[in-house]
């Protein structure tokens, strides 16, 4: 086996771990091979690995078995960082799902096993049974339907219908434990296009900080175009954002500290956003 067709075989792997599903035309379309040497691929494959895989043949698609066991090393990082990827190629078809990167994170990393069963989910459209942590209730039983990845850069998270309490909330990765995918269809009330704050867009004005005597500087460093910086932001991330960058975000630019550089403009247009609790300085009241 040369090193190509060990590429391509880890290929196949990657989207049967972590979509659940390989179709021969995705393998075609990746590797730019002839329809005969795609179909050897992944021939190949299901002898290499006859537990991982089994071709439904009423849609013509090689499917995730359920004794799946991966025949390769999928670091978290690579796996991470494809996801990612892939969401920046428009010409990718083989990802497609929402992931939001804020910025690389490097204290931990996701569960790998958890993650391919959130990615498959995702892919699917199917709700996911999950025991989950937290820190208000310890232990719980859950069943959500996730639509989306998040990295604030601290954690990656899911962003997911909880039908335990009825709505879109976040789920940190490393807290959820058992994942079972359910045979059934997300409900049109559990889409993320019904979930407003990860609809609503809003609009962040970053200036430099006003205690600093040399503002300059400050818009040298971050490359600001008429003394500022705009983001358009999910409101389901900008706190999540503003914490990471450490914005003071008070009405009164009143945070003192040398890591607060920035400040945002106009408070207000956190109103509503329910993680701006996590921006330094925000007031609601």
């Amino acid at each position: 086996m040369n090193h190509a067709q060990l590429e391509r075989l880890k290929f196949i792997e990657f989207q049967l771990y972590f979509m659940g599903e390989i179709a021969r035309s995705i393998l075609i379309k990746k590797f730019r091979i002839a329809p005969a040497g795609a179909t050897r691929d992944l021939a190949c494959y299901r002898e290499l690995a006859p537990n991982n895989i089994i071709f439904d043949n009423r849609h013509k698609i090689y499917r995730i078995n359920h004794d799946f066991k991966p025949l390769f090393f999928h670091p978290t990082q690579y796996v991470l960082s494809e996801l990612t990827r892939n969401m920046d190629n428009p010409l990718e078809d083989s990802i497609p799902f929402q992931i939001s990167n804020e910025s690389p994170s490097i204290l931990n990393y996701p569960n790998i096993d958890v993650l391919a069963s959130l990615c498959r989910s995702i892919k699917a459209g199917t709700p996911l049974d999950i025991d989950y942590y937290s820190m208000s209730s310890g232990k719980t039983h859950r069943v959500i339907v996730p639509f989306a990845l998040v990295d604030t850069g601290l954690r990656w998270h899911v962003r997911a219908f909880d039908r335990k309490s009825q709505e879109f909330r976040d789920f940190v990765i490393n807290r959820i434990e058992n994942p079972v995918q359910l045979n059934e269809s997300s409900k049109h009330y559990e889409l993320p296009e019904k979930d407003i704050q990860w609809m609503r867009i809003i609009e962040l004005e970053l200036v430099p900080h006003p205690r600093l005597n040399h503002p300059e500087i400050i818009e040298k460093d971050f490359g600001m175009s008429n003394g500022k910086l705009i983001f358009h932001v999910r409101a389901a991330i900008a706190g999540y954002m503003l914490q990471r960058w450490s914005i003071d975000s008070s009405s009164d630019h009143c945070l003192t500290g040398e890591n607060f550089r920035l400040w945002l403009k106009d408070p207000l247009v956190l109103y509503g956003v329910e993680n701006a609790h996590l921006a330094p300085g925000y007031n609601s009241k």
